[in-house]
């Protein structure tokens, strides 16, 4: 028995499930305008509730403006002919490895200090070498 297509996958499930996408958005955003709006109009309600009720239709609005935007920007390729081609990954520029420092003479005063600074020193020109 083949498998039937889901809702999504044919032009009318997937702009059903876009406008109920966006429906949903807009009326839980706009309930938590409702809620900041009654948290504003009692006794101890701040101006960052009513910040809040503003903003809150925004973002139910969001969902929206975002399927809008992307169905534009899907007919401009598709104008532009451009829409099956993969974009062109960014060429990487290549980093040069660090340059050693030419060794300065430093005289520590400290002779733990040189010791260290010399097995430093070492390690680094095996790790030098074992690159090459």
């Amino acid at each position: 028995m083949p498998a039937s297509p889901s809702p999504a996958a044919s032009p009318w499930g997937r702009r059903i499930a876009i406008v109920a996408t966006c429906l949903v958005s807009l009326l839980v955003c706009c309930g938590l305008a409702w809620w900041q709006w009654d948290r504003f109009t009692s006794a101890n309600g701040t101006f960052q509730n009513l910040g809040y009720v503003l903003q809150w239709p925004l973002f139910g609005l969001f969902p929206a403006f975002m399927f809008y935007r992307i169905r534009k920007l899907r007919q401009k390729a598709e104008a532009d002919g451009t829409a099956d081609e993969k974009p062109k990954p960014a060429p990487v520029a290549e980093v040069p490895a660090p340059r050693p420092r030419p060794d300065a003479h430093v005289t520590d005063e400290d002779e733990e200090l040189a010791a260290y600074n010399r097995y430093l020193r070492e390690l680094n020109a095996r790790d030098q070498q074992a690159a090459e």
